[in-house]
């Protein structure tokens, strides 16, 4: 039989006990556990990283993911690009009556298994089932702590980034919103182009523990490359120049943009970081990205100028030069 959500699994009587028990403890924790309002946590560190997001993407299933490995992905690498190591994730669901069970065990068990290759705990949730046409099938809330095991705080502030600097992608931009785009059911064509979804944490620290000077990091998800670029200069208020030759962008990727119109430097990526590193370090820290499949393809992509501060410009392929503005409006809904 193919058993659907109902209202009554947002009731809080048995059904929901039922769908806490069998579906979510059954992937993420001990059936003896007590389920309690709150978990008591213990933080090994006086300073913590803490984020939140929410996962609304269209369709929930695409090529190299689903919703669920999204959420986990999306979360560990906001924590990740601070400096810090993922610990504890909590994980909050919004269904939709009709949403079928066996789609919410798929959703479940991926974001089990990707909560175990990034080693961070589930530690609590929430689930609210709505009336059929109240959300689009399953929405996803999470919330991540992370411990810093050394004083990496500065990362996210940018305080440290300075003139000579280089700009550090590690690998091919816009793989996920095509593939999401392709796998929209109103869209006539189909790609073999997969997401790029995944948790960096391990590639991050490899490069932390090897003592290099990292500046800055931020994940590169809405907005593409372009708004993250200028999100820095907005902070550092320096110029930033990129070799857009050297930023790697899949052929297939890059044939559907000129199709479509897109340029790749405003396509949301969910397994992209951008590290600005000390020019010293910056061949250094390729290397250790390049030994990781989420690095082998790492380029060295520009560098911080005290040129046209508050600036990011672009060199292009054919020798000239153009402004490279933060994404107006939203190119494609429903990317993450």
């Amino acid at each position: 039989m193919n058993e659907l959500i109902t209202l009554n699994h947002g009731g809080g009587g048995k059904a929901s006990q039922d769908l806490i028990k069998n579906i979510f403890i059954k992937s993420f924790g001990d059936p003896r556990s007590i389920l309690s309002d709150s978990a008591i946590l213990k933080i090994d560190s006086n300073k913590i990283a803490c984020t939140t997001d929410s996962f609304v993407i269209d369709p929930i299933f695409f090529p190299g993911g689903d919703i669920g490995k999204l959420a986990v992905c999306g979360t560990v690498n906001d924590l990740a690009v601070s400096g810090a190591v993922p610990k504890y994730l909590t994980v909050s669901f919004i269904l939709e009556e009709g949403l079928p069970i066996k789609d919410l065990k798929r959703i479940v068990e991926s974001i089990s298994v990707q909560a175990k290759l990034a080693n961070i705990k589930i530690v609590a949730g929430d689930t609210k089932v709505v009336n059929n046409g109240k959300c689009d099938k399953i929405f996803i809330n999470t919330t991540g702590i992370g411990i810093f095991e050394n004083d990496y705080t500065y990362i996210g502030s940018g305080e440290k980034v300075s003139v000579g600097d280089k700009l550090l992608v590690n690998g091919t931009i816009g793989d996920h919103s095509i593939a999401v785009l392709g796998a929209r059911n109103e869209l006539d064509f189909k790609t073999d182009i997969q997401s790029d979804c995944a948790c960096l944490n391990e590639l991050i620290q490899s490069v932390l523990k090897a003592g290099k000077r990292v500046k800055f990091m931020r994940d590169v998800t809405r907005g593409g490359l372009a708004t993250v670029l200028n999100e820095l200069v907005g902070i550092v208020n320096l110029g930033l120049e990129l070799e857009e030759k050297e930023i790697p962008v899949k052929e297939s990727v890059r044939g559907l943009c000129e199709v479509l119109g897109f340029d790749p430097l405003y396509l949301a990526n969910e397994g992209k970081v951008l590290m600005v590193v000390h020019p010293d370090d910056a061949e250094g820290v390729i290397e250790i990205l390049n030994k990781n499949l989420l690095g082998i393809e790492s380029r060295i992509i520009g560098e911080v100028v005290s040129d046209h501060p508050g600036m990011v410009i672009g060199k292009t392929e054919i020798g000239g030069k153009r402004i490279i503005n933060m994404l107006q409006g939203e190119q494609l809904p429903r990317i993450c």
